[in-house]
């Protein structure tokens, strides 16, 4: 069978898969005109039609149909054989294109980029540090790290590690205004806020007791969780920010928790987590390796909950 006849089959399957030639070319990296012609050459070369085709819809034939259960069985047949035959071959080798927030680059992505250098010597890392949401498949990516919430996409999700956000401000300033102990304190305070990818005015705070939704007027707005962080640490006022990334801060006297009592959570009080996205499921063995080393290094640090 040629190559060119299996892309055509998996073209197909992710037409049927994606309910649309325009979100099955999305996946697939093409132009929607290619998957067209792609489905016209499978049917000329099956001598069957497969899809019937409207400006709203598209409905399987009966021989798409049945079609369909025979092509997805040998797209996962040849997929289980490739992978065999890569975890046969050497060490993985070549790019290993990322994406990730800002505030990974303060420490947890260098180290993991190092220790897992040291395991995978052929391997090269490039991270495109960005707090935007970034297409993995618009950008060419393996993968896109993501924290706070998973939005409903066509993307694969991976979880990497859940965590807290909290509140927190410098000694110096809470010295010269005081530590809030009640979110509606807040109203007289510098508040810093992050506003990527979005602003998001209405924080949802949790405690043991209640449960509320504050509307935030920020003294400062920042697009780059770094300068959230360190603007927090310099005093310039109150932030949200990840237990995971301040709690180090904390416990070295240069950040203090303020309204300790709550955390903040979506509407719902759902907590947060950092998580990776990918169009395709079958990644490179280097970036499925590096992705399971992220997690890895992730789960390790110290869940601070029963705080």
């Amino acid at each position: 069978m040629s190559i060119k006849l299996m892309w055509e089959i998996g073209t197909f399957c992710t037409v049927v898969d994606k309910g649309s030639f325009v979100h099955a070319a999305r996946a697939l990296g093409c132009s929607p005109s290619a998957v067209t012609r792609a489905i016209q050459h499978l049917e000329e070369a099956i001598g069957a039609e497969l899809i019937l085709r409207t400006q709203k819809q598209l409905t399987l034939t009966a021989a798409g149909d049945c079609y369909y259960a025979f092509a997805k069985h040998l797209l996962e047949t040849q997929a289980e054989a490739q992978d065999q035959l890569a975890e046969l071959g050497s060490t993985p080798q070549g790019w290993v294109r990322i994406s990730a927030p800002e505030i990974l680059a303060l420490g947890f992505l260098p180290k993991t980029v190092a220790r897992f250098s040291r395991a995978y010597p052929n391997v090269q890392i490039d991270i495109r540090f960005s707090d935007k949401s970034i297409d993995p498949i618009e950008e060419k990516l393996d993968f896109a790290i993501r924290g706070a919430f998973p939005k409903s996409s066509e993307l694969i999700g991976y979880p990497l590690w859940n965590y807290r956000r909290y509140l927190y401000a410098a000694p110096d300033y809470l010295s010269r205004r005081g530590t809030p102990r009640e979110p509606e304190e807040l109203a007289g305070h510098d508040v810093i806020m992050h506003t990527a990818p979005r602003i998001l005015r209405d924080w949802h705070f949790v405690s043991a007791e209640r449960s509320l939704s504050n509307t935030i007027k920020p003294r400062h707005r920042f697009t780059s969780g770094i300068a959230t962080f360190q603007a927090a640490t310099e005093a310039a006022g109150i932030a949200r920010l990840a237990s995971w990334l301040a709690e180090p801060a904390l416990a070295a006297g240069k950040l203090v928790k303020v309204c300790a009592a709550y955390r903040l959570a979506s509407s719902k009080a759902v907590d947060p987590s950092m998580h990776a996205v990918y169009g395709s499921p079958r990644l490179s063995k280097g970036a499925r390796l590096f992705l399971e080393e992220i997690r890895k290094q992730g789960l390790e640090i110290p869940d601070e909950r029963v705080a």
